[in-house]
This record gives C-alpha cells, structure tokens and sequence, in this order.
C-alpha cells in the first residue's frame, strides 16, 4: 500500500472513530437543558453583582424549561469560582457571571490552573456599568482640568481612593492618571465602596472614581460633586455631568461591565440558545428598569462573536493598565 493510501485509510478510520463522539455531543445539544442550570458568580451573596446575576438567572428560568440556579463561588479574588467553571463539563450545564475581573486575572494571577480567554467561551454581553468621578465639596477644581491641574502643580500630595487593588474602580482611575500626562496621585485601598464614601466625605480623600451606581445619591444629594462620567454619553439621573471626552480627556472612556461564559468547549447550539435566552430576559421591561436602578447600562444586542470581541478588546486594555501602573494583588 501506497504512503498516500495509506494517510487516506488512516484518516477514514480517525473520521469513523470520532463520529460517534459528534452525534454524541449534537444529540446532547439538541435536548439540552434536561437539568437545572448553574450559574456561579464569584462575587458575595448581596453585592451589586450577585444582584444582577440573580436577576438575569430568574429571568432565564422563565424563558428556558429548566430552572437557573446562582451559586456564590468567591475566594481569591474571582479566581475560585472563575477555575470550578473553566473545570466543568462542557455541556451547557455550568456557566459563569462575571465582570471586568476577569479581563486581568492573568496580570493580577500568573499561576492561574487556567485561561482567561482560552478555556471561556462569552455567551453574553449583559450590560455596562460607567463610572462617575467625584470630589469631595472642599476641592477647590469645579471641572476636570482644573482637577487636572491641581494634581499636576502637587505631585503625591493628594490621595484617591478605591474599592480594592486591581479593581475595576483601581483600573479605571490609574487609566485617567495615565491619559492626563502621568499624574501623581496616591492610591489608598478600601475593602469595598462603601468605606470609602466617608473619607471621601470627610476630606481624607481629595477624589473617588467610584462606579456610578454607589455615587449617583452622594452627588444628587450635594455631599460630593461630579466632574465627570466615564461613558460615551452623559448619565440620565445626572445630566449636568459631563463626559470625560466632553471635559477634554478624549480617549477616556471606562466601565465595569457584566458578562456571561461558558467553557470552552460548550457546543456552539447550547451556547446560541443561552444567548437566545439571556437576550430575551435583557429586553423585558421589568429587567431592564432593575438594571437601571443598579446603573448598568443593558446590552441586549450582544452576540458570543461581539462579546468575544469585546472581552479580547478589554483583556487587552487593561491587561496593559495593571503592567504599566506595577499593579499587584496580595
């Protein structure tokens, strides 16, 4: 037998032996979901985030004939919860809700079991969440660039706070240090937003850049003041608040955002009945004016092929933020 014939008989025989394994997995997708769903969140029961992902979950037991059941994961940052579903079967069962996080776990974990973009596949895009840069009411800067120029003339006199090292809060502010010429400005870490209000309130703090839906009530009330939000449009709830780009720092443009990943290997029907699904809870009304409540800004026209494109674009963007600003977790 010829060396040719013989690769041909070879590949005939590889092709006969893995197709019971296809049928296998088109059979599964075809009846799937026969069981409930588990949607892990690596984030405390009660937080914002558990929130949403509550929400999207009970929407989505309606839509699919199975239920979806949140289970809290944390420990380690994200990267508990992140590992026990990049280690699940990959059959539509076991799916993660996640946020910005997960674009700097290979930064902020070099020793991670597992791969961020390679071992997920995005299911959805489910919205965006900007950020709302506030000061407290003794600073003397009333728009961006006097802030700008305030820090710039006292390099490391003042502070910022933020929700924790390598967050999204952590991210975003050393991005607008970064794009306005290298400010010096100290970091101080809190465990969480809400410590951080008072020193912000108090003056220990010159400035927060706080994700919208935990500031938007110190603004209104008058007890802080907002220079700028990190979207591309202006905030309905504040609409006197300018945008970054509108207050001159035009590249700057910020979210945490939430998104919805299956493993790697989810076959590509269960992974577009999820979308199917996520899409059909994203466009309720009732959905979506509770997201509207927690700030987040619904996507409902996410694809897996957006999110992807969206999850590569912010890996690679921030991925760049945490290298450049030497930003470490312990």
């Amino acid at each position: 037998m010829s060396g040719i014939h013989r690769r041909a008989l070879l590949r005939t025989v590889a092709a006969g032996a893995a197709a019971p394994a296809v049928l296998a997995r088109s059979a599964a997708a075809a009846s799937w979901p026969e069981q409930p769903v588990r949607l892990i969140c690596p984030f405390a029961a009660g937080g914002p985030t558990d929130v949403a992902a509550r929400l999207v979950a009970d929407g989505m037991t309606g839509v699919l004939p199975q239920r979806v059941l949140v289970e809290n994961r944390t420990g380690s940052g994200v990267v508990v919860g992140t590992e026990a579903v990049a280690k699940a079967p990959a059959d539509g069962y076991t799916l993660l809700y996640s946020t910005i996080a997960h674009a700097v776990l290979r930064p902020l974990f070099p020793n991670l079991s597992f791969d961020p973009l390679k071992d997920f596949r995005p299911v959805a895009l489910a919205g965006t969440i900007p950020m709302l840069l506030m000061v407290n009411n003794a600073v003397p800067a009333r728009n961006l660039q006097e802030l700008i120029a305030m820090f710039r003339s006292k390099p490391g006199q003042y502070d910022y706070g933020s929700s924790g090292a390598g967050g999204a809060v952590h991210l975003a502010t050393e991005l607008f240090l970064h794009q306005a010429g290298g400010l010096k400005v100290n970091h101080i870490p809190y465990r969480g937003s809400a410590p951080a209000m008072p020193d912000l309130l108090n003056g220990n703090l010159t400035m927060f850049l706080n994700v919208a839906s935990d500031g938007i009530a110190s603004v209104q009330r008058g007890t802080t003041r907002a220079l700028a939000v990190s979207s591309a449009q202006r905030l309905p709830q504040l609409p006197d608040v300018p945008t970054f780009a509108e207050a001159g720092l035009t590249e700057y443009e910020a979210y945490t955002w939430h998104m919805i990943f299956a493993p790697a290997a989810t076959p590509t029907p269960i992974v577009d009945q999820l979308n199917e699904a996520v899409n059909k809870v994203l466009r309720t009304p009732n959905l979506q004016q509770r997201f509207s409540d927690l700030s987040i800004q619904v996507r409902t026209d996410s694809t897996p092929a957006t999110a992807l494109a969206w999850l590569q674009s912010e890996t690679a963007k921030w991925e760049g933020v945490v290298r450049g600003a030497g930003i470490t977790v312990n």
